[in-house]
């Protein structure tokens, strides 16, 4: 590819950031440049309301490269939704915003994180994979897909077991 990848030395020109409903039109730009279905405003702002962990990478510019929300259950952590700007993937941000999922499940005293992913979306299972996701199950038909059609998910999960 020729594109270095993002190390941890390279995170002095970015930073991670709490999000709210301020950041709301940056995600959605993300949301709907990356995903055939994206999230709407309103989950969005049903998961703000819901105070679920919000979390993104913002450049030196401020401009929102990556975000994550998590929802709270019992002793995990379900990841709802998870993007990197179009313009910014396969450059390591996926992984540092996954250590950023693991740290706060781990400072929060939760047991794992867990999250569904389309069976068609390849990239991604490989990246959580090689992160040490595990797949524990499939969800038939749980994902909208073109012509109303369905999509089966699968269900990853990592244990946030402190290294």
């Amino acid at each position: 590819m020729g594109v270095e990848s993002l190390s941890v030395a390279d995170m002095d020109q970015y930073r991670f950031c709490r999000l709210g409903i301020d950041d709301l039109d940056e995600i959605l730009a993300i949301e709907e440049a990356v995903y055939t279905h994206p999230w709407t405003r309103g989950n969005f702002l049903d998961s703000f309301y819901d105070r679920h962990e919000a979390w993104g990478i913002r450049d030196q510019q401020e401009n929102l490269v990556a975000y994550f929300f998590l929802m709270p259950v019992v002793d995990e952590l379900h990841l709802l939704t998870f993007a990197v700007d179009a313009q910014k993937q396969q450059l390591g941000y996926a992984h540092i915003m996954l250590k950023k999922m693991l740290q706060i499940a781990q400072e929060q005293n939760f047991l794992s994180i867990m999250l569904e992913v389309r069976v068609s979306n390849v990239r991604a299972i490989t990246i959580y994979q090689r992160f040490g996701f595990l797949e524990i199950g499939r969800r038939k038909s749980y994902y909208p897909a073109h012509e109303g059609l369905r999509e089966d998910a699968i269900v990853m999960r990592i244990e946030a077991v402190p290294t």
